[in-house]
């Protein structure tokens, strides 16, 4: 490999290399398949239920799209999530087609209490997009995104990825603040907050939503926006899957030069002190451009390092000068910031965090840095390739809205750090947990609360969500008052 290929993609070679994939499973088209007998099924309470033959029957002679049983041949696809750890055998999969098709599915499990997921892109660290013995809705064949370039609005599907909005919008000089890993639903990541390497200079996803149509628990099609339905909306930003499935997202776009000053700096683990240090004294400062953050991890020989994923929003000229004092800070193994395209940064990491790994993650909002949280990362580095420490860069435009503007309830947050480990072998899993959690537990007396979108281990939303919880409580009460959307972080009704 050449000096410049390693440098565009040093970041995502040492997780590359640190985390082992699988490649993404095929899909068939799908095939509407009858029930000859009724079915288990599990209720919300968690009761055994059966699902009667005519009604399963019923629901999938009503539907465009199929509805799949277990011995299909596509029921293994639909059901296979991003994240191996997870597998899990849904009574019935949705594989709906538009918005009418998800309205029968959630009336069809509302009716029976049926315990129901929702699957956008799949790629829910937690699992929450697969259940056993419910419901699932799978929007994956609902994937457009289209763009309306005069207007700079782009609207995308609940089953689209983000890749999908990115290329859409770029096609046409336009971009919006999209996630770091290209195969991630863009429903699930909207729904959470939505950080990503333009968050400083554009805000959150949330901070771009315009407005979206979703199915809420009474079998309602709804399209909300800051005019219609405020409160549904404003919980959506922020709130997660508590509310409905959204169908339909509308996006802000911005103007964009996609050919941008950006790639990765990697040091020697020796070298971490000196620019975590610098990183905490200069953080607060950088400009609204900027983006970058630190990355520790072991490659597979044993090697560490600590690396800075750059993305300069502006001006390369600009970027090189804000660049610079990072650039002198001891001695770097390689240097790959360049002019490149925009994409070659969204899918750098689409193979270290490839379908199949078998993953798990903590992660802990900074809401200052301190002396005492560099010491706490230094100490909590682990020489286990399995485990790395990495970030989503915070501040900036995403900072600027108030704390209670949306439902996102961490405003005031420099960063995001995440703990995330990768294997393949399932009798590594407790291990690997336990070593994940091992490490968080070292930094979390330095963080306060956390991002839903990795809520692995279900900690409670009330404390999450401060003083924001009250309002989304009222609102969850309205809209669905038997919490029939629960798995997700949850919000329980009043």
């Amino acid at each position: 490999m050449d000096r410049r290929q390693f440098c565009r993609t040093a970041v995502a070679a040492s997780v590359a290399a640190a985390i082992p994939f699988l490649p993404g499973c095929e899909r068939k088209v799908p095939v509407a398949t009858e029930a000859n007998t009724s079915i288990r099924g599990i209720s919300l309470s968690g009761a055994e239920i059966e699902l009667e033959q005519a009604a399963v029957r019923e629901l999938g002679e009503s539907m465009r799209g199929p509805v799949l049983l277990s011995g299909h041949p596509d029921y293994d696809g639909a059901r296979t999530i991003w994240n191996g750890m997870h597998d899990k055998r849904p009574a019935l999969i949705a594989r709906c087609l538009n918005a009418d098709d998800v309205n029968k599915a959630v009336t069809f499990a509302r009716e029976r209490e049926l315990l129901l997921a929702v699957r956008g892109g799949g790629h829910s660290w937690p699992g929450k997009s697969v259940c056993d013995d419910g419901l699932m809705i799978d929007l994956s064949q609902m994937n457009t995104v289209t763009t309306d370039a005069a207007a700079r609005r782009a609207v995308a599907q609940g089953g689209a990825l983000l890749n999908a909005l990115d290329t859409s919008a770029l096609e046409h000089g336009l971009v919006t603040t999209a996630g770091v890993v290209s195969h991630t639903g863009v429903g699930g990541f909207t729904l959470g907050g939505g950080f990503g390497r333009l968050n400083r200079k554009y805000g959150l996803a949330i901070d771009n939503l315009l407005g979206a149509q979703l199915i809420t628990a009474d079998g309602t099609i709804r399209r909300v926006s800051s005019e219609q339905d405020a409160d549904l909306f404003w919980a959506l930003r922020g709130g997660g899957g508590n509310f409905g499935v959204v169908t339909e997202f509308e996006f802000q776009l911005h103007p964009f030069e996609r050919n941008i000053f950006s790639g990765g700096i990697v040091w020697p683990i020796a070298q971490a002190r000196d620019v975590l240090e610098y990183y905490a004294e200069h953080a607060a400062g950088l400009s609204d451009e900027m983006y970058i953050g630190p990355t520790l991890m072991t490659m597979p020989d044993g090697t560490g390092v600590i690396a800075m994923e750059v993305v300069y929003n502006g001006d390369p000229a600009a970027g090189e000068k804000e660049l610079a004092p990072f650039r002198r800070i001891g001695t770097p193994i390689m240097d790959g910031v360049v002019v490149q395209d925009y994409m070659v940064m969204q899918t750098q990491n689409d193979v270290a965090f490839g379908h199949g790994v078998r993953s798990y993650a903590k992660n802990a909002m900074v809401k200052e840095w301190s002396q005492g949280l560099v010491d706490a990362l230094l100490d909590a580095y682990s020489a286990d390739p399995r485990i790395f420490i990495t970030n989503h860069v915070a501040g900036g435009a995403a900072g600027r809205v108030g704390e209670l503007d949306t439902a996102f309830p961490h405003r005031n947050a420099e960063i995001m750090l995440v703990i995330v480990s990768g294997w393949m072998d399932p009798a590594q899993d407790e291990e690997a947990i336990a070593a994940t959690r091992a490490v968080y537990d070292k930094v979390d007396p330095f963080t306060g609360g956390y991002y839903t979108n990795i809520d692995t281990d279900g900690a409670r939303a009330a404390g999450n969500y401060g003083p924001a919880y009250g309002r989304l409580q009222a609102i969850k009460t309205q809209y669905d008052p038997g919490n029939l959307f629960r798995l997700n972080s949850n919000i329980e009704p009043g």
